[in-house]
């Protein structure tokens, strides 16, 4: 199953956008999707030859302007690719915005600074974030972190939680506290710092263990500890998105392009449950017959179905917004949390339609599963999404902590 209208021109769906969904289409069902079907159930990293191949294919430099090495090409065509990849699996989705938008808090200045970022649209230098802490999830304003200033250096101390990729991550974005320099209301300010350090390793200063998941294999997501790391301080004429101040809040504005791109992973995921539940109906004969005879399997499948395209739809309407410019915060919370909840659903139905042969690693329809259920968690949870749809509709409760 693909698309409604597949391979024809139509909406929004341009011959060029159609030529990347069935470029990516293919590297899935040809390269991606056996890896994963082999990795993911022995908890197996993502090789390096993945990624450089992905790197080639142009995946890490979508919305990476030309100038720079990248694409120059928008959030839908981000989005198209991001389905597609999480079709086969979602930490592959996952790993091409620590490309594309991530350009924007490469560390550095000038030639140098362009360099580094020609290189992350090739998948050969890539960022990690490190936002949330032990204490702190979807309320950044909570952050201990602290970066003090001791001459030219910024000095990080505190503790990080749920960073992914720490390991093998070229840089690290790291939200802190600026010791010593609270905003004109009296708020604490923030920065995101990046701290570079060689792939593969943590930085110097830095200590860490993964954190043990149910799901998202194929990398690692760690907890870290900074203890006096030391990062030069750069002039902030020519400072990655959040350096000089404010760093909440740009971490906040990332959000828009990153909710969007987790409801592309929340279609992929769905797409791919709904797909292996429909051959292994075809496939699988009970009392007689194949069970995509039965009615109530054909209407799982069609209400499954219509829920996917539901989705899609609504994300396509929202990526051409966030292109225009004229996305509300509200249409990204929505599709993340209309996408987030209708994958957990379909791919909860998909694994049931495999009885108890889904209830095992030998299909893919678990995986597909448990990383479902991660897409009502991260990039804010499905609760904060509605959080802030009501908030649109209603105003702000008049006692917000009665929330």
């Amino acid at each position: 199953m693909g698309d409604m209208n597949e391979g024809s021109v139509t909406g929004y769906m341009t011959e060029e956008r159609i030529q990347i969904r069935d470029m990516a289409r293919d590297f899935v069902r040809k390269d991606l999707l056996p890896l994963a079907n082999k990795l993911d159930p022995i908890r197996g990293d993502m090789p390096r030859e993945l990624i450089e191949q992905m790197g080639d294919l142009g995946f890490f430099g979508i919305v990476i302007p030309e100038e720079l090495g990248g694409l120059g090409l928008g959030a839908f065509e981000f989005c198209l690719v991001a389905e597609e990849l999480a079709r086969g699996w979602m930490s592959a989705s996952s790993i091409i915005a620590r490309g594309n938008a991530g350009y924007l808090t490469v560390p550095g200045s000038g030639e140098a600074r362009k360099e580094k970022i020609r290189l992350m649209a090739q998948g050969r230098y890539l960022g990690a974030s490190a936002l949330s802490e032990p204490g702190t999830g979807s309320d950044l304003s909570g952050i201990t972190c602290q970066a003090r200033r001791d001459g030219d250096h910024w000095v990080i101390t505190g503790n990080k939680y749920w960073c992914t990729y720490a390991d093998g991550a070229n840089f690290i974005r790291v939200l802190c506290r600026l010791e010593g320099e609270d905003e004109p209301s009296g708020k604490a300010k923030t920065a995101i710092i990046p701290v570079e350090k060689p792939a593969g390793q943590l930085p110097e200063g830095v200590t860490g263990n993964p954190i043990p998941k149910i799901g998202y294999y194929g990398w690692k997501t760690w907890e870290l500890r900074f203890e006096d790391v030391r990062v030069p301080i750069q002039s902030t004429d020519e400072a990655p998105l959040g350096y000089g101040g404010g760093g909440v809040n740009a971490a906040a504005q990332s959000l828009s392009l990153a909710r969007a791109h987790t409801a592309a992973r929340s279609i992929g995921l769905a797409r791919g449950a709904l797909e292996d539940a429909i051959a292994y109906a075809k496939d699988r004969v009970q009392f007689g017959q194949p069970i995509s005879d039965f009615q109530a399997i054909r209407f799982k499948i069609a209400t499954m179905a219509t829920e996917v395209e539901a989705a899609r739809q609504l994300l396509h309407y929202v990526c051409a917004e966030i292109d225009a410019g004229r996305a509300e915060r509200v249409h990204t919370s929505m599709v993340k949390y209309f996408a987030a909840e209708m994958a957990e659903r379909v791919t909860s139905e998909a694994l049931q339609i495999h009885g108890g042969s889904g209830y095992t690693t030998l299909h893919a329809v678990e995986r597909h599963w448990r990383d479902a259920r991660l897409t009502k968690i991260f990039e804010g949870t499905s609760e904060i999404q509605q959080r802030i749809i009501a908030d649109s509709l209603l105003g702000k409760p008049t006692i917000r902590g009665s929330n």
